[in-house]
Parts: structure tokens; C-alpha cells; sequence
């Protein structure tokens, strides 16, 4: 009903209208009462874009878990790396596995924050190593002038596959497939392993690259845990038809994922090239982006986009290292895309843990705030079960002489029989 009926102007005269929209009988006391307060907690699920999904704030425990057991891991193979080699994790050894870690934990963030967006990068391997051959031939130019150049020759390149990506609204993985062959032109025209050029040595002062690498990673991850920012990074996550598009700002975030993962990604070919200890050869670079996904989803980050947890990034990629280097210690011959391929499988079933056990709580069923059952109508107003009672289909039973004056009378313009 409309309240610029003449049946509502005139309910002071004619009496009380009968109620029409449940069983309660005081509708018209809830109308001229004071408003319910309700929290401000229900209020930013209310307000909360539906197009995000279920409403609520992600749990964090699931993360929490995980990332503990990855720390019992991480120590677990440290003791047995110290244990078969002390010398690995002392003096030049530690210093040498310090910046390979720190390369490929800017690498892991690189594509960590792309699939955090919802359109992960799979170029950023070759990207790494195309990076890393521009460094070695050019690297007697300065650190300055031959990583900045690869730096910004890798941001216009990921612009390229972000516009792809995000003006034809199609997968980050299918895109960054076409930049894996592009990238492998490139790298193609090395037929020999380049030299490095220049006297950069990040060995030096390892401590201060890896310290820099992790705080980035973990700043990500802390930035990650706030409900706002963790939905808004998030939006290009398709939570129904991917054919619909998330929204300009959800392409502009997205486009500033990818361009950032391949500028995460030439850091990591500086740090491989001025760190390794030799030549650095052509490659696909393949190896390289599949450790870098597999500590990503290894370390709690979803596959599908958004979730993701604090330090699970960091402890992958710490966790990888010591084991390449107890591979290599051990003389096991295991290659690394093997490794790789392994990371990514457990990766994924972490990503299911994580979808399952890190939905928002109130989307759960056995929630008493959006379930509805035993919900109390008057607890917060904006419960299933308040909401039930309001706007129940059962109508109260009315006389016949009431429908008839309700019907018949002057509330419709005619004239009362």
C-alpha cells in the first residue's frame, strides 16, 4: 500500500487497517516507534556489495593453522639441511641462499598478488629470466640504469596483457600464455649463456635484500587481512557469470595487480643474475614461475582470487629454498619442476582448505544471525527470523463485513454500500 492512499490518510477516522503484511497486529505502533539500533558490524554486511559474494568478514583461522604447520616445516628442513651440510647456512653459503630466496620471494609476490586480484600471471617466470639476460649484458651501465630499464620495460609489457586481460574480461592465465611467448622471443635470440657485466654483488649486504623482500610480503599479507581492502582487491573474482564485468574499479585493480607482478618479477632477474655465481643462460623460465605459484598457493593464497593469509607466502618460499638447497646438499638429482609440480598440487589442496574453512562466518549454516533457525526477531533487527515474522505470506483472518468495507467502500472512490 502506497502511503498517499486515501485508505492510509484516512486510517484515523475509519479506524485501524487491518494488517497485511504478517501476523503481528502491531505495524502500526513499529511505524510511529523510534528506529532499532543496529550494530555497525551487521550494517557493513548489509551495505556490502553482493556482487563480492557472501557478505561477512573472512575467517582467518584456517590461515593462522596452515602458517603454523609451514613454520614446524621450515624448521624441520633447516635442522636436517644443518645437520648433512653446517656449512650451507653459514658465511657465503647463508649469504648466496639469503638473495636466490629473496629473488624468488619477490617472484612468489608477484604472482601472489596476482592471483589475489583474480587474474594470476603466469609470465612472471620468463619475465624473470628475460629480465635477468637484459641485466647481465647491460649491468656495467649500474644497478640503476640496467634494473630500472628492465623494471619499466616489464610494467609497460604487463600494462599490454592487463589491458588484454581486463578489457576482454577473460583469464589472467590465458593471457599471460600468449606473454610466455612473446617473452620467449626475446629470450630466444640468446643462443649462449650471457656474462654478467658489472660489479654488483647483493651478497654483500644479503640481510638488508632479504629483510626488504619479506617486509614487502608481509606488509601485502597485513594489508590483505583488512575486510575492505581484501574485497576491493578482490572484485575481479567471479562470483557468478564470469561473462559480466566486475566494474571499472575492479579492472583498474586488476590491471595494477598484473603491472606490479611483472615489476616484482624483473626485480627477481636482477637479484638471479647479480646473486648467481656464474653465467646466466636462456631459459623458458618455466621452472621459475612454477616455484613461485606453488610457494603463492603453498603459502595460503587462493587460487580463485582475494584470500590469502599473513606469513604463509614468506614460509613457502623460505621453505622451497632449503629445500633446493638439501636437494642439491643430498645430490638427489630432483629437478625443479618436479619440485615445482609438487608445490603447486599441495597448493591447491590448501586452496580448497581455505575456501572451505575461511568463508565468512556468517554465511555458514549453522549461523544464528543469517540462518534463520531459532534466530530471535528482536535481537538486532535485521535477523532471518525478525524479518520471517514481519513479512510472513499468512494473513490474519478477517470478518466478512470487514473485507467488504475494505473492498467496497469509499477507500476505493466509490460510494459505501
Amino acid at each position: 500500500m502506497a502511503y498517499d492512499e486515501p485508505a492510509f490518510r484516512r486510517r484515523g477516522a475509519d479506524g485501524p487497517e487491518p494488517a497485511a503484511r504478517g501476523a503481528r497486529d502491531d505495524t502500526t505502533a513499529d511505524l510511529a516507534g523510534p528506529p532499532r539500533r543496529v550494530s555497525p558490524a551487521v550494517l557493513d554486511d548489509v551495505f556490502d556489495d553482493p556482487e563480492h559474494g557472501e557478505p561477512g568478514r573472512d575467517r582467518m583461522a584456517v590461515h593462522a593453522v596452515w602458517e603454523v604447520v609451514l613454520l614446524l616445516a621450515v624448521a624441520a628442513v633447516a635442522l636436517l639441511l644443518y645437520r648433512a651440510e653446517p656449512a650451507a647456512l653459514r658465511g657465503a653459503a647463508l649469504n648466496s641462499l639469503l638473495v636466490y630466496v629473496s629473488g624468488l620471494l619477490l617472484l612468489a609476490l608477484g604472482v601472489g598478488l596476482s592471483l589475489r586480484v583474480g587474474a594470476v600471471n603466469l609470465a612472471a617466470g620468463p619475465v624473470a629470466v628475460a629480465s635477468a639476460l637484459h641485466f647481465a649484458e647491460q649491468g656495467d651501465r649500474g644497478v640503476l640504469v640496467a634494473g630500472g630499464t628492465a623494471a619499466l620495460a616489464a610494467a609497460a609489457f604487463g600494462l599490454v596483457l592487463a589491458v588484454v586481460v581486463v578489457g576482454l574480461q577473460v583469464p589472467g592465465w590465458a593471457g599471460s600464455v600468449a606473454a610466455i611467448l612473446v617473452v620467449a622471443v626475446f629470450v630466444q635470440r640468446r643462443t649462449e649463456p650471457v656474462a654478467v657485466q658489472g660489479g654488483y654483488e647483493p651478497t654483500e649486504h644479503s640481510v638488508y635484500v632479504f629483510g626488504v623482500a619479506a617486509g614487502l610480503t608481509l606488509i601485502g599479507g597485513l594489508l590483505g587481512t583488512v575486510k575492505s581492502v581484501r574485497r576491493t582487491v578482490g572484485r575481479f573474482r567471479p562470483v557468478a557469470d564470469p561473462a559480466r564485468r566486475r566494474g571499472a574499479l575492479a579492472g583498474v585493480l586488476t590491471a595494477g595487480g598484473i603491472t606490479l607482478s611483472m615489476v616484482f618479477a624483473a626485480g627477481a632477474g636482477v637479484l638471479f643474475a647479480a646473486g648467481g655465481t656464474g653465467p646466466v643462460a636462456p631459459g623458458t623460465g618455466l621452472d621459475l614461475t612454477g616455484l613461485a605459484l606453488g610457494a603463492a598457493l603453498l603459502g595460503g593464497t587462493s587460487a580463485f582470487g582475494r584470500r590469502g593469509g599473513v606469513f604463509g607466502t614468506l614460509l613457502a618460499v623460505v621453505l622451497t629454498g632449503l629445500f633446493i638447497t638439501y636437494n642439491g646438499v643430498q645430490q638427489w638429482r630432483i629437478s625443479l619442476l618436479l619440485i615445482a609440480a609438487t608445490a603447486i598440487l599441495g597448493g591447491l589442496v590448501v586452496t580448497r582448505l581455505v575456501e572451505r574453512y575461511g568463508r565468512p562466518r556468517s554465511a555458514g549454516d549453522n549461523d544464528r544471525d543469517w540462518s534463520g533457525a531459532g534466530a530471535d526477531p528482536g535481537a538486532d533487527g535485521w535477523s532471518t527470523g525478525g524479518r520471517t515474522e514481519s513479512w510472513s505470506s499468512a494473513l490474519p483472518a478477517e470478518s466478512a463485513g470487514t473485507r467488504t468495507a475494505s473492498w467496497e467502500g469509499d477507500s476505493w472512490g466509490g460510494p459505501a454500500r
